[in-house]
């Protein structure tokens, strides 16, 4: 006797969808599979093997744990009771019959059920309760993912942390040298009698990688009644003068014949204090590098066998004045850290740095840069969108993980084509970093656990910035730090680490 009656089974690895069974139409009789008592009384053992194609073998599920929507017949549980003949099939709802139905099309294969639950209306799932609770939902993530996913990013990182005895013995080093530097430097005269110091960079920011061998080290003096003039169409770069005559009398020495105080004269008075400086410091080799063009930073080598420290220090004005206008829609958090924050933000002095405009026809060495590091430092502390993220008694989150393996790939790949990828530095990665941190706001967002997800649509946002060579900087918008000009470049980097992610960026395992 045959019988269309439809059992509901579940077929180990070959069900539709995430955790998901699939419903499988079987046929009393078929010539390929066919349900005789088991030994034993119990039910449902195969005499014959599935056939080609079909996966696994299927597994009749408990009746207990079984879903029976629109008069499913317990033919299981008739048959083992000898009960006699099923009963017949109730009528389905109209509209319910067909493979391409959307109730044969529900949550069960999209893969979103929640402990047996259909959302959205969706017929139930046929995973039962008890093993939906023990047996995790994997998450629907792309090739990409699955590649990412098997390497150990928890071992990278812990390749990239810092030793707190190297950590220790380097910061007790530098601040050594710079204390002696700035007590000299405020003494020689009253040109930079005002100085004092301010960490920044990735040190003080708590997201430093392999050695604790770099420093940057901002000077800065504090400067009343600056006038602000825009070189250039970007934003970022100033022409600095004073509306009246200022009141730090010293500094009109500094000054161009055009009025405009030169970036240009002070760092060249500030070298030369520190360069005769240093060779008074005590119990410790300090030189100072040769200075690289364009560059803000007067660098300092101090011995440290078997290694060597680098310091940058930057000189630096501290302006008591509101934020240039075109930072007006910039530093865009109010959904990530608040609008409180972000006024108090803005409410904080502004800082420029020496730094010349390359894009200047004519060289002059008299422009300013405008310096968030401050700003950018206070984020990374304090990035949760819950104030006790990452503290000791909150949940701790991955950004700042996600951005030590994205400066860790970028260092790795700079290794190997020095050459093509110069124009890069960490600041790309870092305001990348911002506006991640910006699309995806919630904590909930960046679990610890999620390290692999996390990273991967970080990464991506990445990638999408370089192929359309946009990166907008992240307090003056309208500043692209991934120029047109240099699309060869943005174009190389995005193949670089494309490959990276499709093949388990071996790039981290090459000595």
């Amino acid at each position: 006797m045959r019988c269309k009656t439809t059992w509901r089974l579940r077929a180990a690895g070959t069900g539709s969808g995430a955790g998901g069974g699939r419903r499988l139409g079987w046929r009393w009789g078929s010539p390929w599979r066919r349900l005789v008592p088991a030994a034993g009384g119990s039910f449902g053992s195969p005499r014959a093997a599935a056939p080609p194609g079909r996966g696994t073998r299927p597994e009749i599920l408990p009746a207990e744990s079984r879903s029976l929507p629109r008069g499913c017949v317990r033919l299981m549980e008739e048959t083992a009771a000898g009960r006699g003949q099923p009963r017949q099939r109730a009528a389905r709802p109209r509209g319910s019959r067909g493979r391409g139905t959307a109730a044969r099309r529900g949550s069960t294969a999209r893969g979103d059920a929640t402990d047996g639950h259909p959302t959205d209306g969706a017929p139930r799932a046929v995973v039962p309760r008890a093993r939906a609770e023990s047996t995790p939902v994997p998450r629907t993530l792309s090739a990409r993912s699955r590649a990412t996913g098997g390497l150990r990013l928890r071992e990278v990182l812990s390749q990239l942390s810092l030793g707190r005895q190297d950590v220790s013995e380097a910061s007790g080093l530098v601040n050594h040298v710079v204390s002696h530097l700035i007590q000299a430097v405020r003494g020689r005269d009253g040109s930079f009698s005002s100085i004092s110091r301010l960490g920044a960079g990735s040190y003080y920011e708590h997201v430093k990688i392999s050695e604790p061998n770099e420093f940057d080290i901002m000077l800065v003096m504090p400067v009343t009644r600056l006038q602000l003039d825009e070189c250039d169409g970007t934003g970022a770069y100033y022409y600095l003068s004073f509306k009246r005559s200022p009141k730090e009398k010293y500094m009109n020495k500094f000054l161009d014949e055009d009025g405009k105080l030169s970036a240009d004269k002070m760092l060249q008075e500030l070298r030369r204090i520190i360069k005769e400086e240093v060779k008074h410091i005590k119990n410790v080799e300090v030189t100072v590098k040769r200075k690289k063009p364009g560059s803000p930073a007067i660098t300092l080598q101090i011995k440290k066998p078997p290694a060597e420290i680098s310091v940058d220090i930057i000189l630096a004005l501290e302006v008591q004045q509101s934020w240039p206008p075109s930072t007006q829609d910039g530093l865009n958090i109010e959904c990530w850290l608040g609008r409180k924050v972000r006024r108090e933000f803005r409410h904080k002095p502004i800082y420029l740095v020496a730094k010349q405009n390359k894009k200047e026809k004519l060289l002059r060495g008299n422009t300013w840069r405008l310096s968030f590091s401050h700003i950018e430092k206070a984020m990374l502390n304090n990035h949760g969108s819950i104030k006790t993220c990452c503290e000791s008694n909150g949940v701790k989150c991955c950004r700042k993980d996600c951005l030590k393996l994205l400066k860790y790939l970028l260092e790795r790949l700079k290794m190997k084509h020095a050459k093509e990828l110069e124009k890069f530095c960490s600041y790309h990665v870092k305001t990348a970093f911002f506006h991640s941190c910006v699309t995806w706001p919630s904590d909930t967002d960046w679990q610890y656990e999620n390290l692999e997800h996390c990273f991967q649509k970080y990464l991506e946002y990445f990638l999408r910035c370089l192929q359309d060579s946009q990166l907008p900087h992240f307090f003056i918008p309208q500043y692209n730090l991934l120029s047109l000009d240099d699309k060869a470049s943005n174009d190389f980097l995005s193949r670089q680490i494309n490959y990276q992610l499709n093949n388990g960026f071996p790039v981290f395992h090459q000595a």
